[in-house]
């Protein structure tokens, strides 16, 4: 069981890499599998260094892992209860999201 302090610790983190939207984006693409920053950095429209700087920032937050094939380094969520509680943070946010549109206005759209 978590003590006190590191559960106040593990929220910072989480609230640290949640806080910048290259970050967020970065882990919403990862939701899809393992990926090379030059392929994050096509697929979202950034520079490699910005999306290697932002994946450096997640790695120390705890929340994606490396793993070395010869020359290149492939990023992954740490593991799959890290998927699944995105996806149930993504659930609960989209609900209370849909819930509080006005009648008559288009819901919003999630990409990702």
């Amino acid at each position: 069981m978590l003590t006190s302090e590191q559960r106040l610790s593990a929220i910072q983190r989480l609230g640290r890499a949640l806080a910048d939207p290259t970050r967020c984006r970065l882990l919403l693409a990862l939701l899809d599998g393992p990926a090379y920053p030059a392929q994050l950095a096509d697929q979202l429209g950034l520079t490699r260094q910005n999306v290697s700087n932002h994946l450096a920032c997640l790695r120390e937050c705890g929340l994606v892992s490396t793993a070395a094939h010869g020359r290149q380094t492939s990023y992954t969520l740490v593991d799959d209860s890290l998927r699944h509680a995105l996806d149930d943070l993504l659930r609960v946010v989209w609900g209370v999201a849909a819930e509080h549109v006005p009648p008559g206005e288009a819901e919003p759209v999630v990409t990702g």
